[in-house]
């Protein structure tokens, strides 16, 4: 499986996790390509909790994103029908989101935030 990791980017580097209007600065994006295509939402979900368990002790999903079903969660967080749905990216970020698991070049996001008790 191809693994990438992108830190989070100093203030003189462009964001890695940019959306426009959106801050992504301090997100840092992890991006995965398995040798064999995940078999649906479930099992990328797992996939990206093994990711999340190896940057944070403990965490949050924010946001997930699934273009197989073209459905996002929060659901609805895209106000605009028929605007291009990233709407769960500026939730996860807006809601203190720290890593961002992409899986299959967009087919599959995950947004975590990490929760201190």
């Amino acid at each position: 499986m191809e693994h990438t990791t992108h830190n989070p980017p100093t203030a003189a580097a462009p964001s890695v996790c940019l959306v426009p209007d959106t801050d992504g600065s301090g997100v840092t994006l992890v991006e995965l390509t398995p040798e064999t295509p995940v078999k649906d939402h479930n099992a990328a979900m797992e996939l990206a909790k093994e990711e999340a368990r190896k940057h944070m002790d403990e965490f949050m999903l924010m946001s997930w994103y699934d273009r197989d079903r073209n459905i996002e969660s929060p659901a609805n967080s895209t106000e605009t029908p028929g605007d291009e749905l990233t709407g769960y990216v500026y939730y996860g970020i807006n809601h203190g989101a720290k890593l961002k698991v992409d899986i299959e070049h967009g087919r599959f996001v995950f947004f975590f935030t990490p929760v201190d008790f």
